[in-house]
Protein backbone atom coordinates (compact mmCIF):
# COMPACT_ATOMS: atom_id res chain seq x y z
CA UNK A 1 0.00 0.00 0.00
CA UNK A 2 1.52 3.30 -1.08
CA UNK A 3 0.64 6.34 1.01
CA UNK A 4 0.99 8.59 -2.01
CA UNK A 5 -1.96 6.86 -3.63
CA UNK A 6 -4.27 7.29 -0.63
CA UNK A 7 -6.85 9.86 -1.69
CA UNK A 8 -8.68 9.92 1.67
CA UNK A 9 -5.91 11.75 3.51
CA UNK A 10 -5.14 15.00 1.64
CA UNK A 11 -2.71 16.28 4.30
CA UNK A 12 -0.44 13.26 3.78
CA UNK A 13 -0.87 13.07 0.00
CA UNK A 14 2.26 14.94 -0.98
CA UNK A 15 4.37 13.44 1.78
CA UNK A 16 7.28 12.09 -0.26
CA UNK A 17 7.99 15.61 -1.43
CA UNK A 18 7.61 16.93 2.12
CA UNK A 19 9.99 14.27 3.48
CA UNK A 20 12.67 14.31 0.81
CA UNK A 21 15.31 14.07 3.54
CA UNK A 22 14.27 10.43 4.13
CA UNK A 23 16.11 7.76 2.17
CA UNK A 24 14.27 5.22 0.03
CA UNK A 25 14.80 2.58 2.72
CA UNK A 26 13.39 4.92 5.36
CA UNK A 27 10.42 5.81 3.14
CA UNK A 28 9.67 2.09 2.59
CA UNK A 29 9.73 1.71 6.39
CA UNK A 30 7.30 4.67 6.71
CA UNK A 31 4.93 2.92 4.28
CA UNK A 32 5.17 -0.30 6.32
CA UNK A 33 4.47 1.76 9.46
CA UNK A 34 1.40 3.18 7.71
CA UNK A 35 0.11 -0.29 6.90
CA UNK A 36 0.68 -1.34 10.53
CA UNK A 37 -0.43 1.75 12.49
CA UNK A 38 -2.52 3.57 9.93
CA UNK A 39 -1.56 6.41 7.61
CA UNK A 40 -3.09 9.15 9.72
CA UNK A 41 -1.19 8.07 12.86
CA UNK A 42 2.11 8.00 10.94
CA UNK A 43 1.37 11.42 9.43
CA UNK A 44 0.65 12.98 12.82
CA UNK A 45 3.74 11.36 14.34
CA UNK A 46 6.09 12.52 11.56
CA UNK A 47 4.70 16.08 11.61
CA UNK A 48 5.25 16.28 15.38
CA UNK A 49 8.92 15.23 15.14
CA UNK A 50 11.95 17.10 13.88
CA UNK A 51 14.18 15.48 11.21
CA UNK A 52 16.59 13.83 13.65
CA UNK A 53 13.72 12.39 15.68
CA UNK A 54 12.07 11.15 12.46
CA UNK A 55 15.29 9.33 11.47
CA UNK A 56 15.59 7.88 14.99
CA UNK A 57 11.94 6.75 15.08
CA UNK A 58 12.17 5.14 11.65
CA UNK A 59 15.48 3.47 12.60
CA UNK A 60 13.86 2.10 15.77
CA UNK A 61 10.94 0.75 13.70
CA UNK A 62 13.37 -0.93 11.28
CA UNK A 63 15.34 -2.36 14.21
CA UNK A 64 12.12 -3.74 15.73
CA UNK A 65 11.28 -5.37 12.38
CA UNK A 66 14.77 -6.89 12.22
CA UNK A 67 14.49 -8.16 15.80
CA UNK A 68 11.10 -9.72 15.04
CA UNK A 69 12.55 -11.44 11.95
CA UNK A 70 15.54 -12.67 13.96
CA UNK A 71 13.17 -14.14 16.53
CA UNK A 72 11.27 -15.90 13.75
CA UNK A 73 14.52 -17.27 12.33
CA UNK A 74 15.69 -18.38 15.77
CA UNK A 75 12.35 -20.08 16.38
CA UNK A 76 12.52 -21.80 12.98
CA UNK A 77 16.10 -22.87 13.71
CA UNK A 78 15.06 -24.25 17.09
CA UNK A 79 12.12 -26.10 15.54
CA UNK A 80 14.41 -27.41 12.79
CA UNK A 81 16.92 -28.62 15.37
CA UNK A 82 14.16 -30.33 17.32
CA UNK A 83 12.86 -31.96 14.14
CA UNK A 84 16.38 -33.07 13.18
CA UNK A 85 16.86 -34.60 16.63
CA UNK A 86 13.48 -36.31 16.37
CA UNK A 87 14.43 -37.68 12.95
CA UNK A 88 17.75 -38.93 14.34
CA UNK A 89 15.94 -40.67 17.18
CA UNK A 90 13.40 -42.20 14.80
CA UNK A 91 16.21 -43.33 12.49
CA UNK A 92 18.06 -44.91 15.40
CA UNK A 93 14.88 -46.68 16.51
CA UNK A 94 14.22 -47.95 12.98
CA UNK A 95 17.82 -49.10 12.66
CA UNK A 96 17.58 -50.96 15.97
CA UNK A 97 14.29 -52.55 14.89
CA UNK A 98 15.79 -53.64 11.56
CA UNK A 99 18.87 -54.98 13.35
CA UNK A 100 16.65 -57.00 15.69
CA UNK A 101 14.59 -58.29 12.77
CA UNK A 102 17.76 -59.22 10.90
CA UNK A 103 19.15 -60.96 13.97
CA UNK A 104 15.89 -62.86 14.38
CA UNK A 105 15.88 -63.79 10.70
CA UNK A 106 19.57 -64.70 10.88
CA UNK A 107 18.88 -67.00 13.82
CA UNK A 108 16.20 -68.80 11.86
CA UNK A 109 18.52 -69.09 8.86
CA UNK A 110 21.17 -70.83 10.92
CA UNK A 111 18.65 -73.33 12.25
CA UNK A 112 17.81 -74.68 8.81
CA UNK A 113 20.31 -76.55 6.70
CA UNK A 114 21.79 -74.51 3.85
CA UNK A 115 21.07 -75.76 0.38
CA UNK A 116 24.07 -77.11 -1.48
CA UNK A 117 24.80 -76.16 -5.04
CA UNK A 118 26.05 -78.95 -7.23
CA UNK A 119 27.60 -78.15 -10.55
CA UNK A 120 29.29 -80.83 -12.60
CA UNK A 121 32.67 -79.88 -13.96
CA UNK A 122 34.58 -82.28 -16.09
CA UNK A 123 37.93 -83.29 -14.69
CA UNK A 124 40.82 -81.87 -16.65
CA UNK A 125 43.35 -84.62 -17.27
CA UNK A 126 45.80 -82.77 -19.47
CA UNK A 127 45.40 -85.08 -22.47
CA UNK A 128 45.06 -84.00 -26.10
CA UNK A 129 41.26 -84.28 -26.41
CA UNK A 130 40.59 -82.08 -23.34
CA UNK A 131 40.03 -78.41 -24.06
CA UNK A 132 41.79 -76.28 -21.47
CA UNK A 133 39.81 -73.18 -22.40
CA UNK A 134 36.47 -75.02 -22.07
CA UNK A 135 37.54 -76.35 -18.67
CA UNK A 136 38.45 -72.82 -17.47
CA UNK A 137 35.06 -71.50 -18.65
CA UNK A 138 33.28 -74.29 -16.73
CA UNK A 139 35.48 -73.64 -13.72
CA UNK A 140 34.83 -69.87 -13.73
CA UNK A 141 31.09 -70.46 -14.07
CA UNK A 142 31.14 -72.83 -11.10
CA UNK A 143 33.20 -70.39 -9.00
CA UNK A 144 30.77 -67.54 -9.75
CA UNK A 145 27.74 -69.75 -9.10
CA UNK A 146 29.12 -70.88 -5.76
CA UNK A 147 30.19 -67.31 -4.95
CA UNK A 148 33.71 -68.29 -3.99
CA UNK A 149 35.48 -64.97 -3.36
CA UNK A 150 38.66 -66.09 -1.63
CA UNK A 151 41.45 -66.68 -4.19
CA UNK A 152 42.96 -69.58 -2.26
CA UNK A 153 39.56 -71.28 -2.16
CA UNK A 154 39.21 -70.72 -5.91
CA UNK A 155 42.56 -72.42 -6.48
CA UNK A 156 41.66 -75.29 -4.16
CA UNK A 157 38.37 -75.70 -6.03
CA UNK A 158 40.22 -75.70 -9.36
CA UNK A 159 42.71 -78.27 -8.08
CA UNK A 160 39.88 -80.50 -6.91
CA UNK A 161 38.72 -80.68 -10.52
CA UNK A 162 42.06 -81.78 -11.96
CA UNK A 163 42.85 -85.36 -12.86
CA UNK A 164 45.68 -87.37 -14.35
CA UNK A 165 48.69 -85.51 -15.72
CA UNK A 166 47.24 -82.07 -14.86
CA UNK A 167 46.74 -83.01 -11.21
CA UNK A 168 50.25 -84.48 -10.99
CA UNK A 169 51.72 -81.30 -12.49
CA UNK A 170 49.69 -78.98 -10.15
CA UNK A 171 50.61 -80.94 -7.03
CA UNK A 172 54.27 -81.06 -8.09
CA UNK A 173 54.31 -77.30 -8.61
CA UNK A 174 52.67 -76.71 -5.24
CA UNK A 175 55.17 -78.97 -3.45
CA UNK A 176 58.08 -77.30 -5.22
CA UNK A 177 56.87 -73.85 -4.14
CA UNK A 178 54.94 -74.28 -0.86
CA UNK A 179 55.09 -70.59 0.07
CA UNK A 180 53.54 -69.54 -3.24
CA UNK A 181 50.03 -68.07 -3.04
CA UNK A 182 48.02 -69.71 -5.77
CA UNK A 183 45.49 -67.77 -7.80
CA UNK A 184 43.36 -69.03 -10.66
CA UNK A 185 45.01 -66.59 -13.07
CA UNK A 186 48.52 -67.89 -12.35
CA UNK A 187 47.26 -71.47 -12.58
CA UNK A 188 45.79 -70.69 -16.00
CA UNK A 189 49.03 -69.15 -17.29
CA UNK A 190 51.18 -71.95 -15.89
CA UNK A 191 48.89 -74.62 -17.31
CA UNK A 192 48.96 -73.07 -20.77
CA UNK A 193 52.76 -72.89 -20.87
CA UNK A 194 53.46 -76.40 -19.50
CA UNK A 195 50.65 -78.49 -20.99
Amino acid sequence: MNMLDDEDDQSFHATRDGYSHLSDVEWDAVERMGSTMGIHAVSVMLEALNRDAQHATIAKFIQNELDAEREKVALLHQQGSQQAELLREQGAQQFELLRQQQAAAGGSMHSRRPETLTIDISKYRGVEEDSLLRWFVELNDAIRARRIDDEEMQVAFAQSNLAGRAKTWALGTQVARPICVWVVGSLQVAAQTNI
